[in-house]
């Protein structure tokens, strides 16, 4: 099998690749910058479908691997921002690879599609712009692709680990947070999480079994305080977590997404609501029951 990785040098796309070439496979990557492992040059984001074809030629299967930044506050209106970012790629990605006859595909999507099937009185896609265009993004995606690609739509959470230089986004913060002395705080509720490794096993399994379904994806559910002193331990500053009210963390967010109309930006997750899904319990069932403790250190390693 060979396949198409779209964003193969980012953190998920290289654990894929590693993994295809494990087991036998081909795998040819493209990103947008130039870097060790990268085989093609492009900006996915703005290709038409024939820049795309000669890319995706002779292969069997493509994935597509890029991630957004859906907290960065963007100025309003931002949902064709959201659009021209997490859909039209995907769109044209798979018109062009069902118009070459590739016969597998796996998107990597959000679990916040998981909850939007799963608790419909919560309105994530009116509420949440990132949420609204990742649902968008899976079926008008498969609507691309046809009968005859399957397209697998992979559910992510918190994914842990690394790839050489690579980090998740948001572990910045929370490791300066982890190795500083300021005191430990989480609300109620909790996370899915997963390890990059993990990730990359299960698309690659989707595209070897050629699936064409939604596939939430969970190695450990965590709750924040849990997740919070792992971090803590694993860049060894091991220390209490304190449990913050829940009314203080929706007056913070409330506050926040005030701040943001009075700048007239939005941000993907809207903060105003931004409150009821950080104290819910967004746990996937059921999980692999992989450890995440390698990845943990991984992400935050001691000093």
């Amino acid at each position: 099998m060979r396949t198409l990785v779209v964003g193969g040098s980012g953190l998920i796309g290289a654990h894929v690749v590693d993994v295809l070439r494990e087991r036998g496979h081909a795998a040819t990557t493209v990103a947008r910058t130039a870097r060790g492992g990268v085989d093609h040059l492009m900006d996915v984001d703005s290709a038409s479908v024939e820049d795309l074809r000669p890319l995706l030629a002779g292969h069997d299967g493509v994935v597509y691997a890029t991630r957004t930044d859906e907290q960065r506050p963007l100025p309003k209106p931002i949902y064709p921002r959201f659009r021209r970012d997490n859909v039209d790629p995907v769109v044209r990605l798979f018109t062009a690879a069902r118009e070459e006859g590739l016969t597998r595909a796996v998107v990597m999507g959000s679990y916040y599609t998981y909850f939007d099937r799963l608790r419909p009185q919560w309105r994530l896609t009116e509420r949440h712009t990132y949420i609204r265009c990742r649902v968008e993004q899976a079926r008008e995606g498969r609507a691309a692709a046809g009968d005859d690609l399957p397209v697998a739509v992979l559910e992510l959470p918190f994914v842990f680990g690394r790839a050489g230089d690579r980090l998740p986004n948001w572990a910045g913060p929370l490791d300066r947070w982890a190795r500083s002395r300021t005191p430990l705080v989480a609300p109620t509720g909790g996370t899915a999480a997963a390890s990059a490794r993990s990730v990359a096993e299960i698309a690659v399994d989707a595209l070897e079994q050629g699936r064409g379904d939604d596939i939430p994806v969970a190695d450990e559910n965590l709750t924040w305080d849990d997740m919070i002193g792992r971090i803590a331990e694993a860049v060894g500053r091991r220390r209490r977590v304190s449990r913050l009210p829940s009314g203080a963390a929706k007056a913070a967010l409330r506050l926040g997404g005030a701040l943001q109309g009075l700048g007239r930006k939005e941000s993907g997750v809207n903060p105003s609501h931004l409150a009821d899904l950080l104290l819910a319990d967004l746990f996937v069932e059921p999980t692999t029951g992989r450890s995440l403790d390698a990845a943990l250190r991984e992400t935050f390693p001691a000093a």
